[in-house]
């Protein structure tokens, strides 16, 4: 065998990988719609029968679903008992809703682009945009799901700690608001956190704002909660001590002009907290699995998202720090700097004077 068709072999397996993959993902979102990651979770080893009768399904279908999840590495096998095991070290991610690795919900974004998969055909062919209210409902309630058990372990107790005296700012009492706060996951969590604070979210998308306000209901938060309509440069208000941004300002058309008017709409000595997704400054250093995942949904989702929009900056999933302190820079902030890092995200602080 020629070395060429030697490296063709080994790259056709690599997408026979890919494709298998992508047809697992449909498996590993019926396991968490079924409940069979949560029954199997600490259960020890069990047998497609007793796994079936856990949750009342056809044992056939469960036992070629557990064969899927040993061929797959998810669940462990014991050809002598004929019984399935869902390895403790994959409870966090598979089968806890609350954990900060609970990664099942990427499947509904993914599950969305197939569903969009002509509109972003006709994108590439005519360079024009699709407005995040377009996308398949799928879209929103996985990027809810996905993004707040991260918000829930990280943002009050890594990344607000992680911004010099502002813990205790907002324990005293600061306004806030959250720009793109979409479901109000993360609105949520720093209105339960910090009772005395006033969190205001902002969303440009009526139907995003409306579940925000039942989530609200639904929480712990107070009256120190509020949710309107309204886009990243038209928000209403002055004097925030905090203005955040959680993994959306590479979603607008004008990300230069939001942070424009958020600078505007700080007190002085005001600050930004923007939380995006984790990425180097190069190409070259942002080859790994979660970069290939970002860039990605910076296609499908991100970059037609801005395109929708006026300007149409198209910043992309994976801008880099040094580009997003840049564009802060420009809006007029004095300081910038990355205070932090998490496998799946770079925060930025930008400070006003």
């Amino acid at each position: 065998m020629t070395n060429e068709a030697s490296q063709t072999e080994q790259f056709a397996g690599q997408v026979v990988s890919d494709v298998a993959a992508a047809l697992s993902g449909v498996m590993t979102s019926l396991g968490n719609k079924l409940g069979l990651y949560k029954a199997m979770a600490g259960a020890g080893a069990i047998s497609p029968i007793e796994l079936a009768n856990k949750k009342n399904l056809e044992v056939r279908y469960v036992l070629e679903w557990l064969n899927n999840q040993v061929a797959g590495g998810y669940v462990s096998y014991d050809p002598a008992a004929e019984t399935y095991e869902l390895p403790d070290a994959h409870i966090p991610v598979l089968a806890d809703e609350d954990s900060p690795v609970f990664l099942v919900p990427a499947l509904e974004v993914a599950a969305s682009l197939w569903h969009d998969e002509d509109k972003l055909e006709n994108a590439f062919r005519t360079g024009d945009g699709i407005a995040w209210s377009d996308h398949n409902e799928r879209l929103f309630c996985g990027s809810e799901a996905l993004f707040k058990p991260g918000y829930k372990a990280n943002l009050v107790n890594e990344w607000i700690s992680a911004f010099d005296g502002l813990n205790a700012q907002l324990e005293k009492g600061a306004k806030v608001a959250d720009i793109g706060c979409g479901h109000g996951a993360s609105a949520i969590v720093l209105a339960e956190a910090f009772p005395r604070s006033k969190i205001y979210g902002f969303d440009n998308h009526i139907r995003s704002v409306e579940v925000a306000r039942k989530r609200a209901r639904e929480s712990d938060a107070g009256g120190n909660l509020h949710f309107d309509v309204a886009t990243a440069k038209n928000f209403s208000g002055t004097d925030f001590d905090l203005i955040c941004y959680m993994d959306c300002l590479h979603d607008m058309g004008d990300p230069l002009g939001a942070a424009r008017h958020a600078y505007g709409a700080l007190k002085s000595g005001g600050r930004v907290l923007l939380v995006e997704p984790a990425a180097e400054d190069r190409v070259e250093d942002n080859i790994n699995p979660v970069s290939r995942l970002y860039y990605a949904a910076s296609t499908g989702v991100c970059t037609p998202c801005s395109r929708s929009q006026e300007i149409g900056a198209a910043l992309g999933a994976q801008a880099g720090p040094k580009r997003l302190s840049e564009l802060l820079s420009k809006a007029g902030f004095e300081k910038t700097r990355v205070a932090a890092r998490t496998p799946f995200n770079i925060i930025l602080e930008a400070r006003k004077a």
